[in-house]
C-alpha cells in the first residue's frame, strides 16, 4: 500500500499546485490513499467549508490541521461536522472537531489517521505522547496502517514521538515549519519518520508569506497582517510504503514538485 502526505498547503497558491500535481502523483506513483495538511489552505491561515469541499474534490481523502486551524471562524461549524477534517487529538475535552479518523481504501484496506500536537513552543496542550496512547489502543483495533500527522515547532520533540511510537504506527509525519527535512527514515521497528514534510506553497517567500511583511516584521516587531505570496509554487510531500497486514513501512520517499 502506498500513502501521499502533502505537506501544510498555504492559500490559493498552494491549492493550485495541489490540483495540477495531484492526479500525476496518484497515477504514476500509484497512490492507495492521500493525506493533506490544510490549516492554512484559506488565505493562508486557517480553513473554511468551501476550500475544504475544494481540497477534497481533487482526490485528497483526509484533511489533517494544527494550530492554524482555528483562524476562519467559521472553521468551528465545519470542523464539528467535516469528520475527514482532523484537529490534534490532545486538545482539551470538548473543544470541537476530531482527532482522528479510520477510512476504507479503494481496495477495501482500512487506514486509521491520527493528528496530534507537540508542545514545544506550541499551546500548552494535553500530553501528545500520553494521548497518542489512549488513542491508539482504540485505533489498533480497527486498523493496522496507522498515520500520525504530528504537528510540532521542535525537531527535538518530533523525534521523541517518532521513537516513541516505532513499531506502533506505520508512520510519523511532521508538519508546522513549512521547510522540508532531510531526515526521512525507517525507524528500526518499521515505522516511517520525517521530521517535516514541507510545505505546498508559494517559494519566493517566507514559509508562503510575503517576505516583505515577515522581514519588517522582525526589524520593527510591530504586529501585522499576513498576506500568501504569489507566483510559482512547490508541492511537498513524502510518500510511505507500507505492509497492510503487519501495518509495518518498507520506505519513505520525500518530493517536491514546482509549478508555475
Amino acid at each position: 500500500m502506498k500513502i501521499l502526505f502533502i505537506g501544510d498547503i498555504v492559500g490559493k497558491p498552494g491549492r493550485k499546485a495541489l490540483k495540477e500535481g495531484l492526479p500525476d502523483l496518484v497515477n504514476k506513483l500509484k497512490i492507495d490513499f492521500v493525506i493533506a495538511n490544510a490549516e492554512n489552505a484559506a488565505g493562508g491561515f486557517g480553513i473554511t467549508q468551501s476550500v475544504g469541499e475544494e481540497i477534497f474534490s481533487y482526490g485528497v481523502h483526509v484533511l489533517t490541521s494544527g494550530n492554524h486551524i482555528w483562524d476562519k471562524k467559521e472553521a468551528l461549524g465545519y470542523i464539528a461536522k467535516e469528520n475527514r477534517l482532523l484537529r490534534p487529538a490532545n486538545y482539551p475535552e470538548g473543544v470541537p472537531g476530531f482527532g482522528n479518523i479510520v477510512m476504507n481504501t479503494a481496495g477495501g484496506d482500512k487506514v486509521a489517521v491520527l493528528n496530534l500536537s507537540g508542545r514545544v513552543f506550541m499551546g500548552q496542550l494535553d500530553c501528545p505522547f500520553k494521548t497518542a496512547q489512549r488513542e491508539l489502543e482504540a485505533l489498533k483495533k480497527q486498523a493496522k496502517v496507522i498515520i500520525v500527522d504530528l504537528h510540532a515547532e521542535a525537531t527535538s520533540e518530533k523525534s521523541a514521538i517518532g521513537w516513541f511510537l516505532d513499531g506502533e504506527v506505520s508512520a510519523v509525519i511532521g508538519t508546522h515549519t513549512h521547510v522540508q527535512t532531510a531526515d526521512e527514515k525507517i525507524l528500526p521497528k518499521g515505522t516511517a519518520f520525517i521530521s517535516d514534510v514541507g510545505m505546498t506553497g508559494p517559494t519566493d517567500s517566507i514559509i508562503g508569506v510575503l517576505k516583505e511583511q515577515i522581514i519588517q516584521k522582525f526589524l520593527t516587531q510591530i504586529p501585522t497582517r499576513f498576506e500568501t505570496a504569489k507566483g510559482e509554487s512547490v508541492l511537498s510531500c513524502a510518500v510511505v510504503e507500507i505492509n497492510p497486514k503487519t501495518g509495518l513501512s518498507t520506505s519513505i520517499q520525500r518530493l517536491q514538485l514546482t509549478f508555475a
